[in-house]
């Protein structure tokens, strides 16, 4: 089966949960998921439920959190090029059907690895390996590269009326 590069990006809710659903078909199938999260540092609920499919999907992190209130830091780029460079490895090794770069488009954007580097990566992909890349501002020549692009777009949110992130349902 040839592979693909799906990109899921835009400023609306359900990057990563349409990425996690792919996931969870994916494993439903007998496929091996390889899941890089970019730019997040913590233990989200999709973690808990994700160690029991385990021999299917594994989930690795190459962030350092969210820097919303901050410029990233040297450590943050540090991560994320590694992170980038150790996934790209993992990609060609055989033992994985497809792999997700969760907020590599974030990481993009805020200079964490270049647009280039993430192309290379897109570039050097085996042909049987299905590649989903997530995350808002995904660069033009990024989705002018991928072969499927789905852009979540915000209509209406309740975080407008201060609605925070609930367990289970955004975090």
């Amino acid at each position: 089966m040839k592979g693909y590069v799906h990109v899921y990006t835009g400023n609306g809710k359900g990057k990563t949960t349409a990425a996690l659903g792919l996931a969870l078909r994916a494993a439903g199938a007998g496929l091996k998921v390889f899941i890089a999260q970019f730019v997040k540092g913590s233990t989200y609920g999709e973690h808990n439920a994700l160690t029991k499919l385990s021999d299917s999907i594994t989930v690795k992190q190459y962030g350092q959190g969210f820097f919303l209130d901050r410029k990233p830091g040297e450590e943050d780029i540090r991560a994320a090029k590694e992170g980038l460079a150790e996934v790209k490895d993992i990609m060609s090794s055989g033992n994985y059907d497809i792999v997700i770069l969760d907020e590599a488009d974030i990481a993009t954007y805020y200079n964490l690895f270049s647009v280039e580097d993430l192309l290379d990566f897109m570039r050097s992909k085996p042909e049987k390996i299905e590649i989903i890349i997530t995350g808002r501002m995904a660069d033009p020549k990024i989705i002018e590269e991928a072969d499927l692009v789905t852009e979540m777009k915000e209509i209406k949110h309740y975080y407008q009326k201060g609605v925070g992130a609930r367990r289970g349902i955004e975090k």
